[in-house]
């Protein structure tokens, strides 16, 4: 043309960031034990009852089920650790959504994990790119064999595509749970047997990102094994739930277990027979979180804590679901807030979204006035 441009042509402002487009709403995040992967609002799961049978909680295929459960939101970032010792990250917008009932997507596709690897534990984290936070908080792992490990976050801060190692595993162990602490907090191992050793953190040095790690708990024979571990962080809140293999929990509290060195056979935190089955899951719970648990046939439960009653450390527990069919165990255990605190959330939500709506734009106003 033979004018000269009369427009003037900006690149765009301001970056470009996903997160923007996805409300950060309360999900759950299910792997099953062939490696499916799927994300679900947390909505979808009601609370029913301590003692009923559950929920139809994922179709999956022949021989498959639902063995984790981890509570997110949409902005965090998952920390993906394989029983082999390796770290992968993921968005957790990246992850396929589906309803209950939607199997997932194969995470071998989503990940660069190795045919003969597997996903067993995850963190869920917001704020990698904050210095201040990564450089005061530490992962720590624990083993089968009974090995605890502690690393800086910040060696596990800078995403990388084919993943990196995050602990060395010797032969015959593997990753058993992988926790957050910020460096003064207490842990708890728990073994199947039913027993718990409690210790200061302090007791374990921070270690570089694939160090082996050393003892934590002593273990009964061959066929024993690490379940689970927890990170208190306020003793006189927080209760000790503790999970069987037959559908069987009970609470207790953190101080019942005295504090010991690392290392050590611990306590009695329940009490093992034929009922109820060996201990599969350990979790730390107030009032305000309820329970998700999913056996291998993939029926799913959610009831509140509240109505578990706190007990003495050493007893078998209530019933908490009813496995309704015969050789059926429990899968998977993980704690999600209370559905009272979720309708909240929700609405607190809603009536920001709707302020946002209403408030009225003012230079759009004055630019229609001037017109």
């Amino acid at each position: 043309y033979g004018d000269e441009r009369r427009t003037e042509i900006k690149p765009f402002e301001h970056e470009f960031n996903a997160e923007d487009f996805y409300p950060n709403d309360p999900v759950v995040i299910t792997v099953s034990h062939m490696g499916y992967i799927k994300r679900t609002p947390l909505s979808e799961f009601r609370e029913q009852a301590r003692g009923g049978v559950g929920s139809k909680g994922a179709r999956t295929r022949e021989q498959d089920f639902t063995e984790y459960i981890y509570p997110a939101t949409m902005h965090q970032t998952m920390l993906f650790f394989t029983r082999k010792g390796r770290c992968y990250w993921l968005k957790c917008y990246e992850i396929p959504e589906g309803d209950k009932n939607f199997k997932g997507r194969a995470i071998q596709n989503m990940l660069n994990i190795e045919p003969d690897d597997s996903v067993n534990a995850m963190l869920r984290l917001r704020g990698l790119n904050d210095e201040e936070f990564v450089n005061s908080h530490y992962v720590v792992f624990a083993t089968k064999n009974g090995t605890i490990k502690k690393t800086c976050l910040e060696a596990y801060s800078r995403p990388r595509t084919n993943g990196v190692n995050a602990i060395n595993i010797v032969d015959g162990d593997e990753v058993v749970d992988v926790r957050l602490t910020n460096g003064k907090n207490e842990i708890i191992l728990a073994n199947r047997n039913g027993r718990a050793v409690r210790f200061d953190e302090n007791t374990v040095r921070s270690m570089g990102r694939v160090s082996t790690g050393v003892r934590g708990m002593q273990l009964d024979g061959d066929d024993d094994q690490v379940v689970g571990m927890i990170i208190v962080n306020n003793a006189e809140t927080e209760t000790v739930m503790v999970v069987s293999e037959n559908g069987y929990g009970k609470r207790s509290q953190v101080e019942d277990y005295r504090k010991t060195n690392r290392g050590g056979k611990g306590v009695k935190t329940f009490s093992i027979t034929e009922k109820t089955g060996r201990l599969v899951a350990i979790k730390n719970v107030t009032d305000d979180n309820d329970l998700m648990i999913i056996n291998k046939s993939g029926i799913a439960i959610r009831l509140a804590v509240s109505d578990c009653r706190v007990m003495g450390r050493a007893t078998q527990g209530v019933r908490l679901i009813n496995l309704s069919k015969k050789n059926d165990v429990i899968a998977s255990v993980c704690k999600v807030m209370s559905s009272e605190l979720e309708a909240k959330l929700a609405d607190d939500n809603a009536e920001q979204e709707t302020e946002a709506t209403d408030t009225p734009n003012t230079a759009e106003n004055d630019s229609e006035n001037e017109k």
